[in-house]
């Protein structure tokens, strides 16, 4: 995996992933996270698959959906941008935890492992990180 700086976006790049989904997840997780400010430029498509060394229609592609999240606007004649809205992103954001939710109990049903037992195992980890001085996983 190769980590890669543009201007103030982060990517952690593996080429033997699909590159789109990459980048769309790692920027939808950063908009989520509040790491991307709302209202900051992205940078262009152009820029960004230079400095990636991708495809400019691979870049172009997560951008497309990222306006169909909702969580990018394009701004005629000044690029793409964050959007504005705390609303939207915090909406997003609870739709992704959700989603989230659901792959990780659709695991453990798939270990026959019982609510209860997802219970005890989860208190069993936040009992063991405070043990270990707090730290969170």
């Amino acid at each position: 995996m190769e980590e890669q700086r543009v201007g103030s976006f982060r990517f952690l790049i593996d080429f033997s992933q699909p590159l789109y989904e990459q980048i769309l997840n790692q920027v939808r997780s950063s908009i989520a996270k509040g790491e991307i400010e709302m209202g900051s430029k992205m940078p262009s498509v152009r820029d960004l698959a230079q400095e990636l060394r991708m495809n400019p229609n691979t870049v172009m592609r997560a951008y497309q959906e990222l306006e169909r999240d909702g969580l990018t606007e394009k701004r005629r004649g000044l690029g793409t941008y964050v959007t504005s809205s705390s609303e939207r992103i915090a909406s997003f954001r609870e739709q992704l935890a959700m989603s989230y939710i659901k792959q990780f109990l659709g695991q453990m049903s798939s270990l026959g492992l019982s609510w209860e037992d997802v219970q005890q195992y989860i208190r069993s980890r936040q009992d063991g990180d405070h043990k270990e001085g707090g730290e969170k996983a």
